[in-house]
């Protein structure tokens, strides 16, 4: 998979800067390569929470050893005027105690030591802290050293209304004000490594939203003597473990005429190494009921995989097996292979869809030649091409040594047990030569470069103007990162005002800071409405900067922003895959794995003088590159001045050149020597015991039925109102109502504009979204357990106080219309599109997606909107589902606040009948002049989820085209190198759906892929063998273990049952149905839900030379549609 760097535009710049994307990758500040990181690990326990009025436990009635090392012994000091209480921990914890002292003690408690040094660790409060504070002292070295190596925390201040709901592996005190209590989280003890006390505290700052906090993942580090660097971060909250490896490579390692090679060598890894059968990486690895893939950016290489905690030694034995043994195993025809892989992932990204050259032509223009970031990790289709075998040798030699690389071990796990696997299958790997880390290569332009390229795919022009800036781990980056927030984040920035509010010249415009490795930049990007100039959209940029310079931001503005970065944090490491990736990019990157401590404190440390400064060092006035897509032959839409850029474009014959061309080479391998036999693949241990979450359900006064699930990992909440109906409470005519209603909730309430309401979300560090699809209007929130009252209140406005803004309702209007006519420049959307209005009928509810048509959008009313909200949002259509760190009372009693104001509607759902499969297959096309792939869709109208046999088809669709491994894409991408990717699915949910097969191929391959298809489900009707179910059975059941670790999945769980009525224990009862389902009944199902005689072919691709070979296809001439599905003369291939 390649990767782009990971542009941090104005929604993902603080809040999403830590997204759960395997390969978005972080910038952080300088760290020394020798640092290293030690904080507490382990696991944290439920919390004993007591109110300081009560009598609590004497010392002799509440032990200090309870069994635990590191639980703590807790008692108040009744006879102390002082009111303490303390905690100490038992004597097989390697520090102390703690102390709190009431803010309403008398002062001289706070001008003495409060309790002698008699255990390793002390608390005092002197009088340098103002009353109603704690100062916290505490002793990293036992009490036979004499107390040396005091360190002094702060004045903790005033007590605060916060609880941290219990970081796994983190030791958390928090003290309250509302409810007056005390909260204490115990804690295992670490390994050996872990000597250094580290007491995390949270606490007040100088205002409600720049609270200070030290937040950090807790690890263990150890080195190979091979080089190999490896972490341990463990995490017992669920049955799984995730492995992955961070390599120093990616395409900046690259020379000029071999672009591209870092990415096509992350796809021949998982091909066969010298102990591991062709494509068995994929097969062991989902069998076993886990997950994998890999990523390639500019500037690194990761793999990683998931799996149940008794499958952990086999993913070590793969790893290794690639990391030290897979030259033998590199053939010729393996390499050919992915190369066409990487070609058509190329045409899929990049060639095939509008826009896609944008980023290589900044590329181009921005770097020189010779620097690193000059070209794409994509690489060019002739580098590609021209890559020979003798070529993987040489840079799997140079870069894939253990001594280059980090391996994260992060989740349930044994500590020694695992060390010794790791040194098992990788201490024997050859060490490469040193590789010296690349220094920054900052650019500096000297002159403005300005540039036009006419797309063919394009209908509306794109503007995008970026300033040259600075390397990731520069001090700058962080208040970069915030100066492109305040230009571009949200209705009060800048940008937004000129360009999209007062102006109207684009639906939207874009500000994001890139920080990478060796340089980085700034960029603004605006994507024009069809008919506005980009002189236009660039002067009105240059108005928005003015703008910020005058009307500058407050201090207020930029609280805010660091508002929501202890929310990101949480959300950043609510799975331990994400944590592993953190984990490895800043050990790789700056040189500490606990760089993020070091980094979230420097985002908030970022001041209003530093903003104005790196402004006016990169921005203000300073030379920049300009770039303009416009559509093809519409050069009057280009900014001034701009020179025409000149991008090659592939023909079919070039195609087929590549293909001729990668099938030449040969070479010899030797075998690898190795001191065991590799050849034996580890046992899996037993099974880990499937563990729901509890759940628990309620109704509340009016009836609405919720569903909860306790969920104390993280101090987060998240939580949705899902209301039933959607686009199917929509008219025929007017399709597109429900989802302009959703979205118009979201501009403001009656007491709110749409400013007011954006800032009081962001000054809580929440998100708020609603939105609505096929079947259902949903509301989202996600936010700190402690915030959660006041989140409540702003979803009681969205939800039952709408502002019905005429001038938002307007604007979003033309945006959706904007996004339609973009979706059909798009050659998979259309593909999409047309294939579900021939499936369903023009006449059908369904054969618009939710969005609506241009016809249908334009002759929607701000008054349709007000009637769809007064009538279909109803209650009785409602139900409520939340899971996080918030118990059963706290979560029920705010939904009955809401509900209680929810008035009641009459709305039913209504019955939207299935139209009939065709009696015979037929074979439609869209003509795309000069599509460098043709877009499949195969399919028809099939069941709706809530129909009995809804979930035995999709399980029997796993092995046809459900993962990786299933039969399409192996034949497709993996045997044939046709397609980055083909899979098929059944796709509804209170309505009937849609069974479809599809993928993007090569133009020159679009005929026998088609044939591919139908043959292969021609043959699964017939039956699939006992092994290819046995597999199906294993990877499904076994996956089980990873689908209740975030928020996220266990919200969908929950909403699974709210919204199908769905028994709570629907998860075991699918595992049963699994295990049960026999050969048989896989047969008979598969025969009677899969019939490519009675389906839908769909094509969308280059007609010249596509249309007469697709003749020989069986199904006579296609029939030529246009990109709304509607007949067109086949005599006459038109793009429009």
């Amino acid at each position: 998979m390649e990767v782009g760097p990971a542009l941090r535009f104005p929604s993902q710049t603080l809040s999403g800067f830590l997204a759960a994307s395997a390969i978005a990758f972080l910038a952080a500040s300088a760290a020394s390569a020798s640092e290293k990181r030690r904080s507490l690990n382990g696991r944290v326990a439920p919390p004993w929470v007591m109110d300081p009025s009560n009598e609590l436990p004497s010392a002799d009635s509440l032990p200090l050893n309870v069994g635990v090392p590191g639980t703590f012994g807790i008692w108040k000091d009744s006879s102390s005027p002082c009111n303490l209480t303390f905690s100490r921990a038992n004597d097989f914890s390697p520090w102390a105690g703690m102390l709190i002292v009431p803010p309403n003690a008398p002062a001289s408690c706070f001008s003495s030591t409060i309790m002698p040094s008699s255990v390793p660790g002390v608390f005092m409060a002197p009088s340098q802290c103002p009353a109603g504070s704690i100062w916290a002292r505490v002793d990293n070295e036992p009490v036979a050293r004499e107390r040396r190596n005091t360190t002094t925390l702060a004045c903790i201040g005033p007590p605060i209304h916060h609880r941290p709901g219990g970081l796994p592996g983190l030791s958390i005190l928090s003290y309250f004000t509302a409810p007056k209590s005390i909260t204490i989280t115990r804690f295992s003890q670490g390994g050996d490594m872990h000597r250094r006390v580290a007491l995390i505290l949270l606490f007040a700052g100088l205002g409600a939203s720049s609270r200070a906090a030290e937040l950090s993942i807790p690890y263990e580090k150890f080195q190979l003597s091979n080089g190999l660097t490896v972490i341990f971060h463990e995490d017992k909250s669920d049955p799984i473990v995730a492995v992955a490896i961070q390599y120093h490579v990616g395409s900046n390692r690259e020379t000029k005429g071999r672009t591209g090679f870092a990415h096509l060598f992350e796809h021949i890894m998982f091909q066969e190494s010298q102990h591991v059968g062709q494509d068995q990486f994929f097969k062991k690895i989902q069998s076993a009921g886990g997950t994998l893939n890999g990523g390639t950016s500019q500037d690194g290489t990761i793999y990683f995989e998931v799996v149940p905690r008794n499958s952990l030694e086999m993913a070590l034995w793969l790893e290794s097996d690639r990391m030290g043994f897979l030259l033998s195993k590199v053939t010729q025809e393996a390499f050919a292979n992915q190369q066409g892989v990487v070609q058509n992932e190329k045409r899929q990204n990049y060639d095939n869809r509008p826009y896609g050259q944008s980023r290589y032509v900044m590329s181009k223009l921005l770097f020189p030649e010779n620097h690193p970031y000059n070209w794409l990790t994509i690489g060019s289709l002739d580098d590609l091409a021209n890559a020979t075998l003798a070529d993987v040798h040489e840079f799997y030699k140079k870069w894939y040594g253990p001594n280059n690389a980090t391996l994260v071990v992060a989740g349930d796990f044994d500590k020694a047990e695992t060390r010794k696997w790791v040194e098992k299958y990788f201490g024997e790997i050859t060490k490469y030569n040193e590789i010296k880390d690349m220094s920054p290569m900052p650019v500096t332009l000297t002159a403005s470069r300005r540039a036009y390229y006419g797309d063919e795919l394009a209908r509306s022009p794109e503007l995008t103007i970026v300033y040259p800036t600075v390397e990731e781990y520069s001090q700058d980056s962080y208040a970069l990162d915030m100066l492109a927030e305040l230009l571009g984040r949200g209705k009060k920035s800048p940008m937004y005002k000129v360009i999209v509010e007062e102006k109207k010249l684009a639906p939207g415009a874009m500000v994001g800071q890139q920080s990478q490795e060796l340089a980085g930049y700034l960029m603004f990007m605006v994507r024009a409405f069809p008919d506005k100039p980009l002189q236009d959209v660039e002067l009105a940029v240059q108005e928005a900067l003015a703008r910020f310079e005058s009307d500058k931001f407050t201090e207020k503005d930029l609280e805010r922003i660091k508002a929501r970065l202890e929310t990101a944090f949480y959300n950043s490491i609510s799975s331990v895959l994400i944590k592993a990736f953190q984990l490895a990019r800043f050990e790789e990157y700056a040189g500490s794995a606990g760089y993020i401590t070091t980094y979230l404190g420097n985002l908030k440390a970022v001041q209003s003088k530093d903003i104005w400064r790196v402004y006016e060092k990169y921005v203000k006035g300073k030379p920049s590159v300009l770039t303009c897509f416009v559509p093809k032959g519409k050069v009057e839409l280009a900014a001034k001045d701009c020179e025409s850029f000149v991008i090659p474009a592939e023909s079919i014959e070039q195609q087929q050149k590549y293909q001729a061309q990668a099938a030449q080479s040969t070479m010899k391998v030797e075998r690898i020597p190795t001191t065991f036999d590799r050849s034996v693949e580890p046992p899996a241990g037993p099974d880990p015991l499937l563990r729901v979450p509890g759940i628990w359900e309620t109704k509340t006064g009016n009836g609405i039925r919720v569903l909860g699930i306790q969920h104390r990992e993280l101090p987060l909440v998240s939580f949705a109102v899902i209301i039933k109906g959607g686009q199917l409470f929509d008219l025929l005519d007017k399709t597109g109502v429900a989802g302009l209603t959703a979205r118009l909730m979201m501009q403001g309430t009656a007491r709110k504009t749409p400013v007011e309401l954006e800032e009081a979300i962001d000054e809580l560090g929440a998100t708020i979204n609603v939105y609505s699809g096929v079947d259902k209007t949903t509301l989202t929130a996600n936010c700190l357990a402690s915030k959660f009252e006041p989140v409540m209140a702003l979803v009681e406005e969205i939800l039952l106080e709408p502002r019905w803004d005429i001038k938002e309702f307007d604007r979003l209007k033309q945006q959706t219309l904007e996004n339609i006519r973009r979706e059909q420049a798009t050659p998979a959307a259309v593909a999409s599109r047309v294939f579900r209005k021939l499936a369903y009928g023009a006449d059908h509810l369904l054969a618009e997606g939710s969005t609506g048509s241009l016809e249908t959008v334009t002759a929607i009313t701000l008054d349709d909107l007000k009637q769809y909200y007064q009538q279909f949002l109803a209650p009785s259509l409602a139900h409520i589902a939340i899971a996080g760190d918030i118990d059963r009372k706290r979560a029920t009693g705010a939904f009955e606040r809401l509900t209680a104001k929810w008035p009641a509607r009459s709305a039913q759902l209504p019955s939207v009948a299935a139209p009939s499969a065709p009696a015979q297959a037929a074979l439609y096309f869209v003509d795309i002049p000069g599509a460098r792939q043709s877009e499949i869709r195969i399919g028809n109208v099939s069941l709706a989820e809530s129909d009995p046999d809804f979930y035995p088809a999709t399980v029997v669709n796993d092995k046809l085209g459900g993962s990786f491994n299933g039969i399409l894409n192996l034949i497709l991408r993996e045997e044939k190198g046709y397609t980055y990717g083909a899979r098929s699915y059944f796709g509804a949910g209170l309505y009937p759906g849609l069974f479809l097969a599809m993928a993007p191929v090569q133009s020159n391959a679009t005929l026998e892929s088609l044939q591919i298809f139908r043959d292969e489900m021609t043959k699964y009707r017939q039956g699939i063998k006992a092994e290819d179910l046995a597999f199906t059975k294993s990877s499904l059941t076994k996956s089980n273990t990873r689908n209740f670790e975030t928020l996220s999945s266990l919200l969908n769980m929950l909403n699974e049952i709210g919204v199908y009525k769905r028994p709570l224990d629907y998860v075991k009862q699918r595992e049963q149905f699994v295990q049960g389902l026999t050969l048989e009944a896989h047969q008979k199902l598969a025969s009677k839900y899969i019939d490519p005689n009675r389906m839908i072919y769909v094509v969308v691709g280059d007609g010249k030379t596509q249309l007469p070979v697709l003749e020989k296809f069986g199904l006579g001439k296609p029939v030529m549609v246009d990109r709304d599905g509607k007949p067109v003369p086949a005599t006459a291939p038109t793009s429009e």
